[in-house]
């Protein structure tokens, strides 16, 4: 058996102190703990009017924030812990490995069409909450280590998430948003398609050589 020195390809430096790894998560989570704690100190008003996004006038300036800002809101510590426990082990891994930017995107892609979607869907119910986002990473990791294909991995998170969802949408009656997770979720395998092509893509250009022409063999 091998020591785990020799296993370890990484090693915590202690004396560099803390480090702010993943920018786009750790700052989501606290810009979503800080919407908590003023939703305390306001008595629900900031996160009503700011942080749940439902159907109101296309005039009121403040639709706009909630489309995007409902993301970040929670009813309650419990809400809040069952989305950002999920959203801190999943994040990092795919910040890393999509960058921050890409990551950045993705959440507000995400946000605006569940926000939208639930608009024009479900006009008498308001939205907030992570799970939407948490969903969507959860079916970008299941793509991670894909080579070109479909990962099976991707299917059977899909056939046991998702389908739990679907399930849940259509026979539970409860005040979760079953919907909106499975929007998060095909957000994320169209996220995850798209930058695998926009990476072989890149890659194959970068392999070829500048002045040099190929011929089709007949």
């Amino acid at each position: 058996m091998r020591r785990w020195e020799e296993c370890s390809t990484k090693k915590i430096d202690f004396r560099k102190g803390l480090q702010y790894n993943s920018p786009v998560v750790l700052t989501f989570f606290l810009l979503s703990l800080g919407v908590l704690a003023v939703d305390k100190l306001t008595g629900g008003w900031t996160t009503m009017h700011l942080f749940c996004v439902y159907r109101s006038s296309l005039k009121d300036p403040l639709f706009y924030i909630r489309l995007l800002g409902h993301v970040l809101g929670h009813a309650d510590l419990d809400h809040f812990m069952g989305n950002m426990l999920l959203f801190l082990v999943i994040g990092p891994p795919m910040e890393e490995k999509y960058g921050s930017i890409p990551l950045l995107k993705a959440i507000l892609l995400t946000a605006l069409v569940s926000g939208v979607l639930q608009c024009l869907l479900f006009p008498g119910v308001g939205l907030l909450g992570a799970s939407g986002i948490v969903f969507m990473l959860i079916m970008l990791s299941s793509l991670a280590g894909g080579d070109g294909g479909i990962p099976v991995t991707m299917l059977l998170v899909a056939a046991l998430y998702l389908g739990q969802q679907f399930y849940d949408a259509l026979f539970v009656r409860d005040n979760v948003a079953n919907f909106m997770h499975i929007v998060g979720g095909v957000c994320g395998t169209v996220f995850g398609f798209y930058s695998a092509g926009a990476r072989r893509t890149g890659s194959s250009k970068s392999r070829k050589i500048p002045g040099l022409k190929f011929q089709k063999k007949k």
